[in-house]
């Protein structure tokens, strides 16, 4: 027998019992399906993340403080401490000292409540230079970025984030318009454009942005240090470069060693994979349990093919008193699960590829359809119908003709 007439024969069989065909697919059906939706969620979601971390700005390095201890002993966590201060600012932006350096946004942060009229919101001041809007990668909706001049001089100016502008002016624009800080009356200039990069404990559209010196001024402080400092490379080609200098450079002005730094450097490859460890470990998760309902549907290709050798034992008695070989035997009923397999991998991997273009829409969180992913799907869809339907086609081949033929 040809493997044409096989392929008819085995597809025959298949549609000969149609419910049966259908139900033994379900399993494989939504074992697909549930991989299919997983990879998805997993990539749609390292996507995000990759996203917001670009937002954070180009070729980014983030300088932030040590840890602090108290005098009982209690150390708290990297940023407690006042480690970094203007000094250290400016030793970066020194191109003798870190030429991979392009830009420096040396920053101070506090949550302070924001009034406009009888409006309040309680935000991030950010107090900066003129540089950090570009190390940032930011633009303005609305207005303009404050001045050297302004910043030299302490102006009183402010520039909002889009949520932060949103939540103390529902009406009208926000540029000209005055917010008070702890008593200081400033005038927004300008509206910074949405960034939708957000954390477990910031949001980089609600933030309100002054000059350094007065920040210093409005929350009273007379200390040089800093919460962050912004470094921008030269291009992704020298950020290595960039950090190397910078971390030489603190390490000599902090007078301490590369064991027990005072300061902690941040990439945006560190950030990226410290946030998609927990999404591939989820991932592997789900996709385990997926891989258990895949499990399932193989033993129920297996066991419906062995009901069927069952049904037809004086079929293939017939077959073979008529001249058919084992081998022939053996290939009609692994062409009969392979089928089931192929069958049940490609309605679960179009069943995922429309959950992909829906889901969006209702869970509010991206899926990414993975052109490798349904391939690979479908191989192991394959791998089952065959894996699975070797011992049921090796049972059919090893019957004698005598004994099929007499059976009732």
């Amino acid at each position: 027998m040809s493997w044409i007439e096989t392929l008819r024969t085995a597809v025959d069989a298949v549609r000969a019992h149609r419910l049966r065909s259908l139900l033994t697919m379900l399993g494989i059906v939504i074992g697909i399906s549930s991989v299919v939706l997983t990879v998805g969620l997993g990539l749609g979601a390292q996507d995000e993340v990759r996203k917001q971390i670009d937002s954070l700005g180009s070729n980014l390095l983030i300088v932030s403080p040590g840890s602090s201890t108290d005098s009982s002993g209690v150390r708290g966590g990297f940023g407690s401490a006042e480690t970094l201060t203007m000094a250290d600012s400016a030793a970066i932006a020194d191109r003798a000292v870190a030429p991979d350096v392009s830009r420096v946004a040396p920053t101070t942060s506090d949550m302070t409540a924001l009034t406009a009229g009888t409006t309040n919101w309680t935000s991030r001041v950010i107090g900066t230079t003129t540089s950090w809007k570009d190390v940032r990668s930011r633009t303005l909706a609305s207005g303009r970025w404050f001045t050297d001049a302004e910043a030299a001089s302490g102006a009183n100016v402010v520039v909002l984030g889009t949520e932060t502008a949103s939540e103390l002016f529902s009406i009208g624009n926000p540029v000209g318009q005055s917010v008070t800080v702890d008593g200081t009356s400033l005038t927004v200039i300008g509206v910074l454009d949405t960034s939708g990069a957000t954390s477990s404990d910031t949001n980089e559209d609600d933030l309100a942005l002054v000059p350094l010196t007065t920040a210093q001024r409005v929350t009273g402080s007379t200390g040089t240090s800093l919460s962050a400092v912004y470094v921008e490379a030269r291009s992704a080609d020298v950020l290595s470069a960039a950090y190397q200098e910078v971390q030489a450079a603190l390490l000599t002005s902090h007078d301490v060693t590369d064991g027990q730094p005072d300061f902690s450097i941040a990439t945006q490859d560190a950030l990226l994979a410290t946030a998609n460890s927990t999404n591939r470990t989820m991932t592997i998760l789900l996709a385990g349990i997926a891989a258990i309902s895949l499990l399932v549907g193989g033993i129920g290709v297996m066991n419906i093919m062995l009901v069927s050798v069952t049904e037809r034992v004086r079929e293939i008695g017939l077959r073979k008193a008529l001249g058919a070989t084992p081998a022939a035997i053996r290939r009609q009923f692994l062409l009969e699960a392979s089928l089931l397999g192929v069958a049940g991998g490609v309605i679960g991997s179009l069943i995922g590829v429309v959950g992909a273009l829906v889901l969006p829409s209702v869970i509010d969180q991206a899926v990414t359809i993975s052109p490798p992913a349904i391939g690979l799907a479908l191989l192991v869809a394959l791998g089952l119908g065959v894996g699975f339907g070797v011992y049921p086609a090796g049972r059919a081949a090893r019957l004698t003709p005598i004994d099929a033929l007499r059976s009732e």
